[in-house]
C-alpha cells in the first residue's frame, strides 16, 4: 500500500495520542506497513473511526481527484492481508498470545470498515465472507443452545395456582412460618431457606388469594431477614389469625 493514503508522523512529534504513522526521529518508508499496524494495534477500539477519518481527510486534501472509495479499498485490502498472515501463524509459537490479541484487535477494526463500506467492496473478499458465515453459524448454535436452556428452565412453570380463600392469607403465612420452626428427630430443620426472600417469592409466584395476585411487599413484611431482630418494617401474625398449630406426633 502506498504511503500517500496516510499522514506521516511529523519529525520530533512525541505525542502519545497521535494518529499519524511513523517514528518521531527517523524511519524508513520501506517499513511503512510495520508502522501502520503498530499504530493500529496501539489504538483503543473507540478511536478506530477517528483514525479512519483522520487519514481519509489527509488523503483527500493532498491527492488531486482522490476518492474515498479508492482509499477505503486500499486500506481494506491491507487489513485483509494482515488478518490472513495472523491467522496463518503457528499456534504453538512463543508469540501466540500476542498474535491472538492482535488478531482480535484487527478483527474489530475490520468490523468497523465493513460498517463503512458503502460500495460493498468487502463482499469480494472470500476471507471476510467466510468469517461472516462462521459468525452466523456460531450465533445459530448459540440460539439453539439458549432455546434448549429456556425449555428446560420453563418445564416446571405452570399457569395454574394454589388459591387461598379470602381472609385466609395470614393464617396460611402463619403455617409457613411454623414450618420453619419444625425440627426432625435428627435435630435438623424440616425446611430451611438461607434467605427469607425465597419464601416471599414462592408464595407470590405459586399462590393466589381469592384468585388474585398477592402483593410482594405485603408478603415480605412477614419474612424479615432476621426473625430475632425483625426491625420496624416487619409485622407479626395477629393473634386472631393464628388458627392452626403444627405439632409433632408423640409416638409410644
Amino acid at each position: 500500500m502506498s504511503i500517500i493514503y496516510f499522514k506521516p508522523l511529523d519529525r520530533f512529534d512525541f505525542s502519545s495520542t497521535t494518529l499519524d504513522i511513523g517514528n518521531p526521529i527517523t524511519w524508513s518508508r520501506s517499513h511503512f506497513l510495520k508502522h501502520l499496524f503498530k499504530r493500529i494495534f496501539a489504538l483503543d477500539s473507540t478511536r478506530f473511526k477517528e483514525f479512519y477519518n483522520h487519514h481519509l481527510h489527509y488523503y483527500l486534501e493532498n491527492i488531486d481527484e482522490g476518492q474515498e472509495q479508492t482509499y477505503f479499498k486500499s486500506l481494506f485490502e491491507i487489513v485483509d492481508r494482515q488478518l490472513k498472515v495472523l491467522n496463518g501463524r503457528d499456534v504453538y509459537a512463543e508469540n501466540h498470545v500476542t498474535t491472538q490479541r492482535q488478531l482480535a484487535h484487527l478483527e474489530n477494526f475490520m468490523s468497523l470498515l465493513i460498517s463503512l463500506d458503502k460500495w460493498n467492496i468487502h463482499k469480494s473478499f472470500g476471507s471476510v465472507v467466510a468469517k461472516q458465515e462462521s459468525d452466523i453459524h456460531e450465533l445459530q448454535r448459540q440460539i439453539e443452545t439458549l432455546k434448549l436452556e429456556l425449555k428446560n428452565a420453563t418445564e416446571l412453570e405452570t399457569t395454574q395456582f394454589i388459591n387461598i380463600p379470602k381472609g385466609g392469607f395470614l393464617s396460611f403465612v402463619d403455617l409457613v412460618i411454623q414450618m420453619e420452626e419444625i425440627k426432625l428427630p435428627s435435630g435438623k430443620q424440616l425446611v430451611f431457606a438461607e434467605f427469607q426472600i425465597v419464601w416471599v417469592k414462592m408464595i407470590c409466584k405459586y399462590f393466589r388469594e381469592d384468585n388474585r395476585e398477592i402483593d410482594f411487599n405485603r408478603v415480605r413484611r412477614y419474612f424479615p431477614k432476621d426473625r430475632r431482630n425483625p426491625g420496624t418494617r416487619s409485622s407479626s401474625i395477629p393473634a386472631d389469625q393464628h388458627l392452626f398449630e403444627i405439632k409433632s406426633i408423640i409416638r409410644k
